[in-house]
């Protein structure tokens, strides 16, 4: 049975983390494991980020279950296998001993010469959402609602595809302003699944301008790029903004994911 379904501590917390590049992932491993016993219920662990190579996140999965006794959630891209490969990893992980996924889309392939990539796409998320729950899975979904472009009620429909098709919780991209947050428990109150919202902790302005800038489906508001750029302590706001989002998250939601970037996990003491 999956964590997210356990009676105790109805409100889940997990903790996004992306697997080292290489074979060799004890350095990560050493620093995850110290933060372990902190109050989050299990590790969410993102395959080939930006479409970047990084170790399988099915393997790293395994070794972080195995290293620090918390639970994982798998995620599955359709863009890294044909669907002979997409079924094969999903009984692998199943023999594992994972029991979690998200199925996402994936970031696309960077097109460059040097070292050109193939997007297979063989199948769509919504099937392969079946695939897995097929598969005996507990499987969630990402809600992308592209605040850029507004595309919430789009957003919505897709929501609604995958819940259909057997997605069992949905997480949100970072959320960071009230009215967002509040914005999409009233457009998703009625997709009756467990929604977790995503939390990426800002570093600094020049951090909250790129996210803001240069990653689709992350909208910085101009209030808190202004707060960011004349604190102090931009990292000690950051934090704070974090820490008034996870209170939020308590209060709309049925749990929340947080994203320490770069590996800054020394910041999760605070931010609990």
């Amino acid at each position: 049975m999956s964590f997210l379904l356990s009676s105790k501590n109805k409100f889940k917390i997990t903790l996004e983390v992306v697997p080292p590049t290489g074979h060799d992932g004890r350095t990560l491993l050493d620093k995850l494991n110290t933060i372990s016993q902190l109050g989050f219920d299990g590790f969410s662990v993102a395959s080939n980020p930006v479409a970047k190579p990084k170790m399988s996140a099915m393997i790293f999965c395994h070794l972080l279950q195995e290293q620090t006794g918390k639970p994982t959630i798998l995620h599955f891209t359709v863009r890294d296998h044909n669907r002979i490969g997409l079924q094969s990893e999903l009984w692998g992980a199943k023999a594992l001993g994972l029991d979690t996924i998200i199925a996402v889309t994936g970031d696309p392939s960077a097109q460059n010469k040097e070292n050109p990539t193939t997007t297979i796409n063989d199948l769509n998320v919504f099937e392969l959402i079946q695939m897995a729950t097929k598969a005996d899975l507990y499987t969630g979904a990402v809600l992308d609602y592209r605040p850029e472009v507004d595309g919430l009620a789009n957003e919505i429909i897709r929501i609604e595809k995958k819940v259909k098709a057997g997605a069992r919780f949905i997480v949100t991209q970072p959320v960071y302003d009230r009215k967002t947050a509040q914005r999409l428990h009233d457009a998703i109150e009625h997709i009756k699944v467990p929604i977790i919202m995503g939390i990426l902790p800002l570093l600094s302005h020049k951090h909250a301008s790129f996210l803001h800038d240069k990653v689709s489906g992350i909208v910085v508001p101009n209030a808190l790029q202004r707060k960011m750029a004349i604190s102090k302590a931009p990292i000690t706001t950051g934090i704070e903004q974090s820490r008034q989002m996870l209170q939020l998250a308590k209060k709309l939601f049925s749990g929340a994911c947080i994203m320490p970037p770069f590996d800054r996990f020394d910041i999760l003491p605070e931010i609990f």
